[in-house]
C-alpha cells in the first residue's frame, strides 16, 4: 500500500522544494512537478511531489489522518488498560 501525504510548497530552489505538512517541513524532490509554485499544494510520496492537490483536499485528507491516528492510539490505549 502506498501513501502519498499532502502538504504546502513554502520554498522552492530548483528542483528541491521545501514543503509544510501542518507544522513540520521537509525537502521534498520537485523534479516531477517542474509547474509547481510556491504556495501550491502537493501529495508526496518516497520523498518526491507526485501530484498537485487543492488546498480543501489537503486539509479534508490532514483530517482524516489525524482522526486514523487518534483512534488507534486511542485503541491501544484501552488495550494496555485491558492487559491483553
Amino acid at each position: 500500500m502506498c501513501l502519498a501525504y499532502p502538504g504546502k510548497v513554502v520554498k522552492i530552489d530548483g528542483n528541491d522544494g521545501e514543503v509544510d505538512f501542518g507544522g513540520f517541513t521537509k525537502k521534498v524532490n520537485l523534479m516531477l512537478m517542474p509547474e509547481i509554485k510556491i504556495g501550491d499544494y502537493v501529495l508526496v510520496h518516497a520523498g518526491f511531489a507526485i501530484s498537485k492537490t487543492t488546498e480543501e483536499d489537503a486539509i479534508e485528507t490532514l483530517t482524516a489522518l489525524k482522526e486514523i491516528r487518534d483512534a488507534f492510539y486511542e485503541e491501544r490505549r484501552e488495550i494496555h488498560k485491558e492487559g491483553v
